[in-house]
């Protein structure tokens, strides 16, 4: 479970986040919304630890990650906006490495790479390279490198972000098939179709705060249309 608890953080004069609170279910994928501006992103980034927040706190399986931010960061699996792979070294290498920086010891990173590729199907690209990937390949590997340590809550930054029709199918079957195994998961996307096939709950954020939330089906009540983008829209409006 992830629960954001009162974050705040300010740059300066400028407030990105004021309130935000929100609990992301086991078993469930929670869409966090918003434009850009809104403060959704660095809402993101208080919750995987990369920024501190000037107020409030983020509870992540009854860890406080502002208190223990390294324990925190232990039970969770991140692919953050534009994930950087290393481009000289194979799939295989870049999992490997990441498995080392979690305390893995080499014989259990090398069941979790064979896990990994049967679940992502990442038989023919495992030891090439990374440099030429296409992105949805690119989106494998990295996806793969946030789960090799097992975590039970997964943080998903706008995973869709450039990938054909194709591979956006593939991604959200595995992002099916990691909820089904009890995963929690906080999801965001600016594709409201995604959202519609996916979420099992929904946080708008703007300026700073959170706007709305519930269930697809209470967004739609709360804005009176049944079709989601404009469910979006007439809640920023307001």
């Amino acid at each position: 479970m992830i629960e954001a608890r009162s974050l705040r953080k300010s740059f300066g004069e400028v407030t990105a986040v004021s309130d935000v609170s929100f609990t992301a279910q086991d078993g469930q994928i929670t869409a966090l919304l918003g434009p850009n501006g809104a403060g959704k992103s660095t809402t993101l980034r208080m919750l995987y630890t990369v920024l501190r927040p000037d107020n409030g706190t983020a509870i992540v399986d009854d860890i406080d990650v502002v208190d223990d931010p390294e324990q925190g960061r232990s039970k969770l699996g991140v692919f953050a906006h534009n994930p950087g792979l290393y481009p000289n070294l194979t799939g295989r290498e870049n999992i490997r490495y990441y498995g080392r920086l979690c305390g893995l010891d080499e014989s259990r990173i090398d069941e979790r790479i064979d896990e990994l590729s049967k679940f992502f199907e990442l038989g023919d690209i495992l030891d090439r390279r990374t440099k030429g990937f296409s992105q949805g390949q690119r989106t494998k590997i990295a996806l793969a490198r946030c789960l090799v340590h097992e975590p039970g809550n997964i943080i998903l930054d706008e995973p869709t972000n450039g990938l054909d029709v194709m591979s956006t199918r593939s991604l959200r079957d595995l992002i099916e098939k990691l909820r089904a195994t009890g995963k929690c998961i906080v999801f965001s996307s600016h594709i409201m179709q995604e959202v519609a096939a996916l979420c099992d709950r929904i946080v708008i954020v703007h300026r700073g705060t959170v706007a709305a939330m519930g269930t697809p089906d209470e967004i739609r009540a709360q804005t009176g249309t049944d079709d989601l983008e404009e469910c979006f829209v007439r809640i920023i409006e307001q």
